[in-house]
């Protein structure tokens, strides 16, 4: 939602949400403790977090963060399991989301990791601009396999989320990258959040998956996208192609296809 031009009411976010906890979904990315100035969407995560109907899920709560001040705000609630970094290994894209440089971002992602361990939470990194940089910066797969390696390495990160912020990966580069990390780091999740074009989805989450990837991001119909990127934002992955996918390799999801199909309608709806 943080990538729409309107404002999605605090009613129809709870709706939406509760409807997404009841389908089935391993974890939910519901809600960021961000500056509301910067990204006035999520001014009402708190309470979109305190009237979410968390009796009967088996979904667990990521929630996105900038900032130690964010993991503060974040460590206060414990439906919370994971909190979410965007790290990017662009200088300039650091600047632009975070308001911070890379080296200024290492520190908190240290002590953000630090707050998540004291709380009973895990920090999973958004290494963002891992597949390409548009701002004129050096970029190689080399670059981002020596960030992820340091992530992990420097600071115990668990999951690790490769982020194609811009969509611009290709099979090409996604294969290798995922290959590398994976066999070097089996004990790390590496993760895929991959932003396409509609015709792209399925050579980009094939190759992540031959690759060996099995954790995927998506939102429903696509929608959204990175506001700090370009102005032109290229959408999310579709959770609906992923769970095509999926079924298309035997994989029984076990999800709440009514539940599903009505959360399908309203994303229509209070987002279009």
């Amino acid at each position: 939602m943080q990538g729409l031009h309107h404002y999605v009411e605090t009613d129809d976010k709870i709706a939406y949400i509760n409807l997404l906890l009841g389908i089935g979904f391993d974890t939910l990315d519901f809600g960021s403790f961000v500056n509301p100035k910067v990204i006035p969407q999520m001014k009402d995560t708190a309470e979109v977090l305190s009237r979410l109907d968390l009796s009967k899920t088996k979904s667990k709560l990521l929630a996105i963060v900038a900032n130690v001040r964010g993991a503060n705000d974040a460590m206060e609630h414990d439906a919370i399991d994971y909190i979410g970094f965007p790290f990017s290994i662009s200088e300039e894209f650091q600047k632009r989301n975070t308001k911070k440089s890379i080296d200024e971002s290492l520190i908190h992602v240290e002590a953000i990791q630090n707050k998540c361990i004291q709380h009973g939470k895990e920090l999973v990194v958004y290494l963002s601009m891992a597949f390409g940089n548009p701002y004129g910066e050096h970029w190689s797969p080399e670059i981002a396999a020596k960030w992820s390696e340091r992530l992990i390495n420097d600071f115990g990160i668990k999951t690790l989320a490769l982020s194609d912020t811009i969509g611009v990966s290709t099979p090409a580069i996604i294969s290798p990258l995922f290959e590398l990390l994976i066999h070097e780091f089996p004990s790390t999740e590496i993760g895929a959040h991959l932003h396409t074009a509609p015709d792209k989805w399925r050579e980009k989450v094939e190759a992540a998956w031959n690759a060996g990837c099995k954790r995927f991001d998506g939102a429903l119909k696509g929608f959204g996208g990175c506001p700090m990127a370009e102005d032109e934002l290229v959408g999310n992955m579709p959770t609906e192609n992923l769970i095509s996918f999926a079924a298309n390799k035997g994989i029984d999801l076990n999800l709440n296809k009514e539940k599903l199909e009505e959360a399908m309608l309203m994303a229509s709806r209070i987002m279009a």
